[in-house]
């Protein structure tokens, strides 16, 4: 049984079990350690995003870069864990929406 468990928790990290849609401006979306799964890139903008491990927005350029977010439309594996809390800071004009968990 702990083996279907710990599939099943591999599973739901690799896929997200959290959505957030639609964001345009920096944001702290998860106050955990957590997984950051996929990024999906809406409006593409002008220029690239990044996505951070880090306590809040405005600690966000200290804290560990995990990815920079494309500023092309598209669906993005990230699949990197995080410790502190995830804060998307999509680039000018760009649109996302993040799946975590």
């Amino acid at each position: 049984m702990q083996g279907i468990n710990g599939l099943n928790h591999t599973t739901q990290n690799l896929a997200g079990t959290v959505n957030s849609y639609e964001i345009s401006t920096s944001t702290y979306l998860n106050t955990n350690s957590g997984w950051c799964a996929k990024v999906s890139v809406i409006v593409a903008g002008s220029t690239t995003g990044t996505i951070y491990d880090a306590n809040s927005v405005a600690t966000a350029v200290n804290g560990v870069r995990l990815a920079i977010i494309p500023n092309t439309v598209g669906i993005y594996t990230i699949n990197m864990p995080v410790n502190k809390g995830i804060v998307i800071t999509p680039g000018s004009g760009m649109i996302v929406a993040v799946s975590y968990s």
